[in-house]
């Protein structure tokens, strides 16, 4: 089941795209300002764009884990001035706050209190830490950090300096400090603490990345050290052995600890392991793909796992504003009381990735069944764009879709930067399958 939101669209889809049917889509969507990412002057992006009855949501703040997604979107679009000067400034911001990795490294038991951890969310204006209490223990967003620094350094696009090195073997000290294979974090979603295949994964990616610029000279001239610890090669195949194998016990799971607010079959998470991260097997990245869309895939897009109370249905209605975006890291029983099962929000970052996954498939192997999942996925996330009778405009990229008065409407983070990156680069796969 196709469901459009914008009508107007339909103009543009195809079931069989050509090329210059997708650079017609593209330059309307662009025209329609469906792909503005408002930047800050530092190259930082906030999480939406918000009026005066949305910035509630705090998305205004920036957040790692999106800024590294929209920013790698740029990347895979050829904006690489605008990729380098984000991920410079989010080094710019590990090296102002190294203090919060050097002291866990130095002496691991901070690391419970997750306030002591290096903040995943802060203020974007002023690289300086937000007061608030947060669930800064997200090793998922340093793993993506680190991937994609190390991504562009291993591409020439940046130039290491003596203080870039100096932070980057902050990380896997870090990581190996916290050991973060068996880790409980609050990984994606930002919520109960658990040893996440998500997290691990992202984490591994990171190293794997950082372990390639041994073949730089400036990498190595530096020498990438702390406290006179020099992080070998040697160390680095460590730390990704200790997080294979703990992927090799819980994959195709989340997580499989026994506590039922931790366990869990499916999250839509993994799928990330397999685009942008490429850190599993095709067998396993098969497995993950397929228990996510059998499980997790409504007719709106795709929920982030059973059991997800966020945005439950009339979330507005049964919550204050200063409730909808709290922590509940600590407490997620009582948002969960309010779910009704099988009525989780349905969230619009995921199709754009399965459709660059079946992209990626059909790269490898030119089976026209992959082709033709990657344009289904594609057409799906097409018709989660906003549409004329939509709050927040039309041409929109929400953030989710969730029930209000038997209705599924997108969620006040609408548009989120976060969707509007996956589409670029589920269009951008689609291009370059047309091109080639």
């Amino acid at each position: 089941m196709l469901i459009i939101h914008n009508e107007q669209l339909l103009n543009w889809m195809q079931v069989n795209y050509q090329g210059a049917d997708l650079q017609t889509l593209v330059t309307h969507l662009l025209n329609k300002g469906t792909f503005n990412f408002p930047r800050l002057d530092n190259g930082l992006f906030p999480a939406a764009v918000l009026d005066q009855k949305t910035e509630y949501t705090g998305y205004s703040n920036v957040w790692v884990r999106d800024n590294v997604y929209v920013a790698y979107a740029h990347y895979v679009w050829g904006k690489t001035e605008i990729a380098v000067q984000n991920a410079q400034t989010l080094m710019r911001y590990f090296t102002q706050h190294r203090s919060r990795f050097e002291n866990i490294i130095d002496q691991p038991r901070l690391a419970k209190n997750v306030m002591n951890r290096s903040h995943i969310r802060f203020d974007g204006e002023t690289l300086q830490e937000n007061p608030e209490d947060w669930p800064h223990d997200q090793n998922d967003a340093l793993g993506y950090f680190l991937w994609f620094y190390c991504l562009l350094v291993r591409e020439g696009l940046i130039e290491l300096t003596e203080s870039d090195v100096g932070t980057l073997a902050l990380f896997p000290l870090y990581f190996r400090a916290i050991a973060y294979w068996q880790d409980e974090d609050s990984g994606h979603w930002e919520e109960v603490r658990k040893v996440a295949a998500s997290s691990i994964g992202t984490v591994v990616a990171g190293l794997q990345t950082l372990k390639q610029l041994n073949l730089n000279a400036n990498f190595v001239n530096h020498c990438c050290q702390y406290n006179g610890e020099v992080v070998t090669p040697r160390l680095l195949d460590e730390l990704i052995e200790q997080g294979n194998a703990a992927l090799n016990e819980i994959l195709p799971a989340e997580c499989i600890q026994p506590d039922p607010k931790k366990k869990r079959d499916y999250d839509s998470a993994l799928l990330f392991l397999i685009y942008p991260l490429n850190v599993v097997s095709d067998a396993m990245a098969e497995t993950l793909r397929d228990r996510v869309l059998t499980n997790l895939q409504g007719n709106y897009g795709i929920k982030r796992y059973l059991g997800d109370s966020f945005w439950f249905p009339n979330y507005k209605k049964l919550l204050t504003q200063e409730k909808r975006t709290a922590d509940f890291s600590n407490e997620i029983e009582k948002r969960d009381a309010f779910l009704e099962p099988g009525k989780e929000a349905q969230w619009c970052i995921f199709d754009p990735i399965v459709s660059t996954i079946f992209g990626k498939e059909y790269q490898k192997t030119k089976n026209a069944d992959f082709l033709e999942n990657q344009t289904h996925h594609l057409n799906r996330s097409l018709g989660q764009i906003t549409g004329k009778n939509s709050e927040f405009g039309t041409y929109q990229c929400p953030e989710l879709y969730h029930l209000e008065d038997d209705e599924y409407v997108p969620s006040d983070a609408t548009p989120l930067l976060w969707t509007q990156a996956n589409l670029i680069i589920a269009l951008k796969t689609m291009e370059d399958i047309l091109m080639s």
